[in-house]
């Protein structure tokens, strides 16, 4: 029998994904506790190579949601969202050739992510945490960082042969 709590909420899951937890975990943490929409959003204009991925998990999640549970797809939120590592140790290893006859080991890793997607928000807010961000950029700060390089471009030419100018006495 189905509890009320799990009747609000449905979860989709990635598994085996070739691509390293520590990426997907800076998609992950931007998109958690947002709503499904603005989530979308956000991984659609990112432009970090780890959104796809989450971005087609995320819209299975809402497809789970609709289909199984009778659920609005326009009134969800991401509700947890979880990267773990994969299998073989967290990683698999392939072997990459070197000079002399020697061996380097590469460790390819490997990431199961799973998405929860509820009608309401998570209980807590989620913390902010250091290091690089994946959030749209206004649209004033991009039409500026334009402008600021196509000045740099005209103001600065570059001079050649410069030093090959050499004249004997």
């Amino acid at each position: 029998m189905q509890t009320q709590a799990a009747a609000t909420e449905a979860v989709a899951r990635l598994r085996f994904t070739r691509m390293a937890p520590r990426k997907l975990r800076r998609v992950a943490d931007a998109i958690r506790g947002k709503s499904v929409k603005e989530a979308l959003v956000l991984l659609r204009f990112s432009g970090v190579f780890a959104a796809a991925p989450l971005a087609k998990l995320l819209r299975s999640a809402v497809a789970n949601a609709e289909n199984n549970h009778n659920m609005s797809g326009d009134e969800l939120y991401v509700r947890r969202i979880m990267v773990d590592g994969g299998p073989g140790g967290r990683f698999t290893k392939r072997i990459d050739p070197r000079a002399q006859g020697r061996a380097a080991f590469k460790r390819r890793r490997m990431s199961h992510v799973t998405i929860v997607v509820g009608d309401r928000p998570g209980k807590t807010q989620p913390r902010r945490k250091g290091g690089a961000s994946v959030a749209l950029r206004s649209q004033e700060r991009r039409l500026a960082a334009a402008a600021e390089s196509q000045t740099k471009k005209k103001a600065a030419p570059r001079k050649r042969n410069a030093r090959k100018k050499v004249t004997k006495a």
